[in-house]
């Protein structure tokens, strides 16, 4: 797995930390077992050993190196074998509970390994692991499995308790909770990596205290948050979200010309120009536009009123896109229910200087939520 193949002082480094920050447990509970807040867990990961952190695209992994994806979980051990959340459904759930008990898990299923697939493809992942950090009495322990598919031809020992649907595959036990639209995986800690204790003290504001009479001695810079859009990648049509099969991302179908089946481009509304006028290069004018999975492409806004971001060749959008992130076969029209299975919409564009800039996808309604905070502003029409 991973953590066998770190080095040394890195894996000493991330205990390290995780060590001090369980020892401050008692600012935020009186349990014996040491507090972990989960996004301190992933970043200190990332930091640790020097991995992507893409706890922000809100995909199947918060980590990635090395072709390698990792999902972070953080949980209490209790007796080492324990149901967690894996995948919640919520955009599905109304669709969903008009199904049978049977269709319910193989609906799941389909949605779950399409999400996995998803982010292999985003992201250029061979392969997916949960790495697990468990919270025991006084001490956390890690250990790590695979991120399984699940095996739509074994599925088996479907029970029903209420709201809660118990099955089965060949190599995983799940939970899906219906109300929840949740769905949770038992988690076994058969090999055991790490077990070390941690120290929690009984006065941890003390310990702040003498913290910040050694910082505030220093001087220190705001921080900035780096300068970033939110685009969508849909339209509407009669106030439905849409993909319209002649434009957009499915540019390469429309009418006229000969085009490519790769040829798409990603909309960029109108009031995006008119809010940061500063943020994109002029109409023309190419740039680089940095992929999660590390490749570059040459890209520029074009058509009347910069309303396209385009990439040259054309072609290499619509291949990155279309073919290694959302899985389409050539010819094949995305709608925006393939949006919603994958749990993404929108992208976000974040501006490295004015010659580069970053790609990364966020979940369903991102451009919305973005949209609705500046409308509270008063500056998009």
């Amino acid at each position: 797995m991973f953590l066998a193949t770190q080095s040394k002082q890195d894996k000493e480094y991330y205990t390290r930390l995780l060590k001090s920050a369980g020892s401050l447990s008692n600012l935020f509970s009186e349990s014996d077992e040491p507090y972990l807040y989960y996004r301190f867990v992933e970043n200190l990961f990332c930091k640790s050993f020097k991995a992507d952190n893409l706890s922000r695209s809100d995909t199947s992994a918060d980590a990635a190196k090395n072709k390698l994806g990792i999902g972070i979980k953080t949980f209490s051990f209790r007796s080492g074998n324990t149901f967690e959340k894996i995948a919640e459904f919520n955009k599905d759930s109304v669709a969903i509970r008009k199904l049978g008990e049977k269709e319910i898990i193989k609906e799941i299923a389909k949605l779950r390994n399409g999400r996995i697939k998803a982010t292999q493809r985003i992201f250029g992942l061979s392969d997916m692991i949960y790495h697990c950090v468990a919270r025991r009495k006084g001490g956390i322990l890690l250990f790590e499995v695979s991120m399984d598919l699940v095996n739509l031809d074994k599925i088996s020992h479907l029970e029903v308790e209420g709201n809660i649907l118990n099955f089965k595959d060949d190599k995983n036990d799940y939970k899906y909770n219906i109300s929840k639209s949740t769905l949770y995986k038992r988690f076994a800690a058969e090999k055991i990596i790490s077990d070390f204790d941690v120290e929690i003290l009984k006065d941890p504001f003390s310990q702040l205290e003498k913290i910040y009479a050694d910082i505030r001695k220093l001087v220190f810079l705001p921080i900035k948050q780096q300068e970033h859009i939110f685009l969508p990648l849909y339209s509407y049509d009669k106030g439905e979200k849409r993909v319209f099969e002649k434009s957009g991302l499915n540019q390469w179908n429309a009418s006229g010309r000969p085009r490519d089946l790769g040829e798409v481009y990603i909309p960029i509304p109108a009031w995006i120009h008119k809010t940061y006028p500063n943020f994109f290069p002029a109409r023309d004018v190419k740039f680089i536009l940095k992929l999660p999975n590390r490749n570059e492409l040459k890209v520029s806004l074009c058509q009347e009123g910069s309303k396209a971001l385009m990439s040259d060749p054309n072609k290499a959008l619509g291949e990155w896109l279309l073919r290694n992130v959302l899985g389409l076969k050539e010819g094949e029209i995305l709608t925006y229910s393939k949006l919603e299975e994958l749990n993404l919409d929108s992208v976000v564009i974040y501006k490295n200087s004015d010659e580069e800039f970053s790609i990364d996808f966020t979940k369903i309604d991102s451009f919305e939520n973005f949209k609705n905070d500046i409308d509270a502003t008063g500056n998009s029409d």
